[in-house]
C-alpha cells in the first residue's frame, strides 16, 4: 500500500491528529501508544513514498521497542512544531 503524500503533507496530517487528541484531553502517554502502534502498522503495510519516509521506515525496523518509543516521542515533537512552520 502507498500513501501518496509528500513529507510536508504527512507532517501536517500528523500534526492535526496530535493536536486533535490533545484538544480533547487525551494524555501524552496514550498519544504515544497510539503513535507507536501506527508506526508498527505503517512499517509493515505501507511502502515509503519519499526518502524521509524510507529513512523513518529503516530506523523503525532496526529499533528495539524502547528505541521505538523514543523515536515516537521525537516524531510527535517534530510534528508538534509543524504548526509554527505553517
Amino acid at each position: 500500500m502507498e500513501l501518496g503524500v509528500s513529507w510536508h503533507q504527512w507532517k501536517k496530517i500528523m500534526h492535526q491528529a496530535v493536536n486533535a487528541a490533545e484538544t480533547v484531553g487525551i494524555s501524552d502517554e496514550y498519544i504515544e501508544g497510539i503513535a507507536c502502534r501506527m508506526g508498527d502498522f505503517l512499517a509493515e503495510k505501507v511502502d515509503p513514498d519519499n526518502r524521509e519516509q524510507r529513512l523513518l521506515n529503516e530506523l523503525w525496523n532496526e529499533a528495539r521497542e524502547d528505541e521505538k518509543k523514543v523515536l515516537t516521542r521525537l516524531i510527535i515533537r517534530m510534528v508538534d512544531k509543524t504548526d509554527k512552520m505553517l
